[in-house]
């Protein structure tokens, strides 16, 4: 059953909706179409019926019926953090996200984030820079990088670290593949840390999800003249981040 839903997986490009519908039509499937499907899959992959599937991933709506990845899938046992924030983060934003990171490094935690320009792969760069694990959801194809400018990253990520996506192959990131994208990176979650965010932006979105998902919001607050998306966070009741500190006491 676990090469059936692969082969859906890339049939579908790791679409949920026509995934589900092909299991609940019970869609017939050749078997040399099968075997010729998965010889193109180079990444590890589970499956929600597998025993090393994140269990976190089976409680969020919708949860991917294959995870394409390459690394160590255990980091996620561990207490795990979603550290994100916007594509054009100001000096500020990159320093809080530097000192806070180096405050939890002697911390048993992984930092999950999104490998995107900007806040995102500030949080991937500082927490290898600090030896904390640290995991990468794609919104594209697993081995397909996005964006470019982070092969380097995405390289000793995939050997060090932990690079997963629900999309298979080297699909191409579609628009509405990062706002899906986000729910894993909450669903992954245990508590999710916004760092500098504008009011409406892909950062609210995982927000959004985490608050569905009945998840903790912490934010760093922003100065008077940077976006104000973390204030107004602050200011609708998620907890103010000064310090490593101030997130280590709410995982435990």
């Amino acid at each position: 059953m676990e090469e059936i839903l692969v082969y859906f997986a890339l049939k579908y490009n790791g679409d949920f909706d026509l995934i589900l519908k092909a299991l609940e039509e019970k869609e017939y499937v050749e078997e040399e179409d099968k075997k010729r499907m998965l010889s193109k899959v180079k990444s590890k992959y589970t499956t929600i019926i597998s025993e090393d599937y994140p269990d976190q991933l089976k409680e969020i709506t919708c949860p991917p019926f294959v995870l394409f990845y390459y690394g160590d899938l255990k980091i996620l046992n561990k207490k795990c953090i979603g550290m994100i924030g916007t594509r054009h983060p100001s000096c500020y934003g990159r320093k809080a996200t530097q000192i806070l990171i180096n405050q939890l490094s002697h911390e048993e935690i992984t930092i999950i984030s999104g490998m995107a320009i900007g806040i995102d792969g500030e949080c991937h760069r500082e927490a290898m820079r600090n030896h904390l694990r640290t995991c990468a959801v794609l919104g594209s194809g697993i081995d397909y990088c996005y964006p470019k400018k982070h092969e380097e990253m995405y390289r000793q990520m995939k050997e060090n670290e932990l690079v997963i996506s629900e999309y298979p192959l080297d699909m191409m990131p579609r628009k509405d593949c990062f706002p899906k994208r986000n729910r894993l990176i909450s669903g992954l979650s245990s508590k999710v840390v916004v760092m500098e965010a504008h009011r409406k932006s892909g950062t609210m979105i995982t927000v959004g999800f985490a608050l569905e998902q009945g998840k903790d919001v912490l934010a760093v607050p922003g100065r008077i003249d940077d976006p104000q998306g973390c204030n107004e966070l602050i200011a609708q009741g998620a907890k103010i981040v000064l310090k490593g500190e101030d997130i280590i006491e709410e995982l435990y």
